[in-house]
């Protein structure tokens, strides 16, 4: 490998190291009328292991976009809480949604508002 050829190299790589914009901290966007309802989805046969996270509508810019439903891996001690939308001051903002602690018995209910949330016959 020739030097030129090197020195290239090492400047393409801090030129392109140095151009990088960084992630933007991501906010919560609000619709000014209330979401769509929601699409009909067919829900694919259950998967050991995995949950379905049903779709929901997003706003990215103006216009609410919808993201398809999806197969998630279970973690065991946790619960999904789906992406909810909820008005305030006149506007709709969405919660996103995630994993939260706090399902002993794996039946997707949160403990706090489970009224078996250590049922032996769960699984």
């Amino acid at each position: 490998m020739s030097k030129s050829f090197a020195a290239t190299c090492v400047a393409l790589a801090c030129l392109g190291a140095a151009s990088t914009t960084p992630a933007l901290a991501e906010s919560n966007i609000g619709l000014r009328g209330a979401p769509p309802p929601p699409r009909y989805e067919v829900v694919p046969a259950p998967r050991a292991g995995q949950i379905w996270v049903p779709g929901h509508w997003e706003a990215r810019g103006p216009n609410p976009v919808w993201v398809s439903g999806v197969w998630l891996r279970e973690r065991p001690g946790f619960h999904y809480a789906t992406p909810t939308w909820v008005q305030r001051d006149g506007r709709w903002e969405m919660r996103q949604g995630g994993w939260a602690r706090g399902d002993r018995d794996g039946d997707g209910v949160p403990n706090a508002i489970d009224r078996r949330p250590n049922d032996p016959y769960r699984r």
